[in-house]
């Protein structure tokens, strides 16, 4: 039996493109914020108001529980250090990717996350109303609203450095 090696990054298609092999390390894409900057100044307007208007512990915990469920890893490397950096636990850092059955978190944090899944899936239907009624419980409409602009931010913050392959930092 002959064990050949899988194709490298450095592989080519009969097109001449480049492919990228799945245990390769990602090689970044390109930089939206040196490509378009003033578009990136305008996203980074929008994040400045979130992260003032959402609790901050919050903040860094939705962040990081939308960018688990988006897989990106840049996102996830950020508010993981941020949230450390805050006094953070890790315990409770590692309970995010499995907040249903981990018993660190509070009314309040369960219902942001439970929207934080529903509005980074997005399925057919919204936000299921079980997960509306909990975050009403628990949030003001204004707090609410705060948290939507929070959640979106991340999930197009996502769909920007996941594609673009953009890697955390010191790396």
């Amino acid at each position: 039996m002959t064990i050949t090696n899988p194709p490298t990054a450095d592989h080519v298609h009969g097109d001449g493109a480049a492919t990228h092999h799945l245990l390769d390390s990602p090689v970044p894409r390109l930089s939206v914020s040196d490509l378009v900057p003033d578009g990136y100044k305008a996203l980074l307007g929008v994040e400045t108001y979130a992260r003032r208007n959402v609790e901050r512990s919050l903040y860094e915990l939705i962040k990081l529980r939308a960018s688990y469920v988006n897989g990106c890893a840049y996102c996830i490397d950020m508010h993981t250090r941020d949230a450390l950096e805050q006094g953070e636990s890790e315990r409770r850092l590692f309970g995010v990717a499995a907040w249903h059955e981990s018993p660190f978190f509070t009314r309040r944090e369960r219902a942001a996350f439970a929207l934080t899944d529903a509005v980074t899936r997005l399925d057919h239907g919204g936000v299921p109303d079980d997960v509306w009624d909990a975050v009403r419980s628990e949030f003001t409409d204004q707090e609410i609203a705060n948290l939507l602009i929070a959640i979106g931010m991340i999930n197009l913050w996502n769909r920007i450095a996941v594609p673009s392959h953009t890697l955390p930092a010191d790396v």
